[in-house]
């Protein structure tokens, strides 16, 4: 099979094969040079393995960022570091998997998957052989199919393929809408520039809606250039595949994420290359914004600092002002990362659904009091106690 170059020049194949080739050394010999230290809870480290601990590479602490219930997927998995950390976290009724594509690491990964689940407490950890920006192939039953009848002509190279597409569909290795939250240390720069955006894309489809990532990754402050991205060394070193810092948000927004938060970004870079200063970012973001917007007489105020802000959708939201919502955004705002910004102003009259109109878009943003308590709302209350008696002037 040939692989593809990209409009750079630069042979994807032999940069994948760099990756696999770096990360099987690092499987059996701990590589100081891939990724920067971090600092993890040391409580969920007891039960991890040194063989695992010292040979697992990372950026960043993803697992900080999920909680007890979660179906996690980690992208890009390698020793199995982070997938037993997320165990302990998520509990006996979450579950983990982890996907990666170099069988050295994975099978370092397996090697102690019953004896860490062992002394867990439960055994909800299972390791998938796939590339992360193709999360409908299971590679494992792709070399089952070759094993039993090898590819020698296009006619059996069509077979194979049209075979596999089928699994795809019938049987991805990660369904569509099947995760509650993906986490990622280090790995996405690693993937070829041609597959990035695949890659993002194939994050949205299999969460769940509502769903969300935190992924932790390197990402460079200018553009590297073009000829040292054809260093395998560097690439596979997590540099010359790195996101330069306004393209890595791009992806997320270009790909459908909303509410799109740095969490860490570190003050001072793990590397520099030709002036170039590479850093670790850790960075969240949900899916969820899509479907129809409905009338239900919805405001939201954004309680500041600033003057105004500007959503995902656009939405311009000035401080202290009753904006109108869809139902849709209505219930964003109500969850994270937005529900400490906003006050969420409910109609006095619910407005079932099923009853509901389509929102108007162009119409004016803010929302008349009148809207969310009716025209015909003439209620007035009595004075109950004052100041002195404990009540409100």
């Amino acid at each position: 099979m040939k692989y593809s170059h990209n409009g750079n020049g630069k042979d994807n194949g032999s940069m994948e094969q760099a990756v696999r080739e770096r990360y099987a050394r690092g499987a059996k010999t701990k590589e100081e040079a891939l990724c920067c230290p971090t600092s993890y809870d040391p409580k969920y480290l007891k039960v991890i393995p040194k063989e695992i601990l010292e040979k697992d590479y990372g950026c960043g602490d993803p697992s900080r960022y999920l909680k007890e219930g979660d179906v996690v997927l980690d992208l890009g998995s390698g020793a199995g570091k982070i997938c037993y950390i997320a165990s302990q976290i998520v509990g006996p009724k979450g579950k983990v998997i982890g996907v990666d594509f170099n069988p050295a690491m994975l099978q370092l990964a397996k090697k102690y998957q019953k004896e860490v689940g062992d002394r867990i407490g439960w055994h909800n950890v299972e390791f998938r052989y796939g590339k992360i920006q193709d999360l409908k192939t299971n590679l494992e039953a792709a070399e089952e199919i070759l094993s039993e009848k090898p590819v020698q002509s296009m006619a059996d190279y069509d077979r194979f393929e049209a075979k596999m597409n089928r699994l795809g569909q019938e049987r991805p290795l990660i369904p569509d809408e099947a995760i509650d939250v993906i986490v990622s240390n280090c790995v996405l720069n690693l993937v070829r520039s041609d597959d990035k955006k695949q890659l993002f894309c194939e994050m949205h489809r299999v969460l769940k809606k509502g769903g969300r990532v935190a992924i932790s990754d390197i990402v460079s402050d200018e553009v590297f250039p073009e000829e040292l991205q054809n260093d395998p060394e560097l690439w596979s070193g997590c540099i010359s595949g790195a996101f330069q810092e306004n393209d890595f948000f791009k992806a997320f927004e270009e790909a459908g994420f909303y509410g799109i938060k740095i969490e860490k970004f570190d003050e001072r870079p793990w590397r520099i290359v030709k002036g170039i200063e590479f850093r670790s970012i850790t960075v969240t973001a949900y899916k969820g914004k899509e479907g129809p917007c409905w009338e239900r007489n919805q405001a939201v105020i954004y309680k500041g600092p600033w003057k105004q802000v500007i959503d995902d959708d656009g939405h311009v939201l000035k401080r202290g002002v009753r904006t109108a919502v869809c139902d849709k955004t209505y219930q964003i705002y109500s969850k994270a990362p937005y529900y400490n910004d906003f006050i969420l102003v409910p109609p006095s009259k619910d407005v079932p659904l099923s009853k509901a109109k389509p929102f108007d878009c162009s119409r004016d943003s803010e929302r008349h009091p009148e809207e969310t308590k009716g025209k015909r709302f003439k209620r007035t209350t009595k004075v109950k106690s004052v100041c002195m008696d404990g009540g409100c002037c």
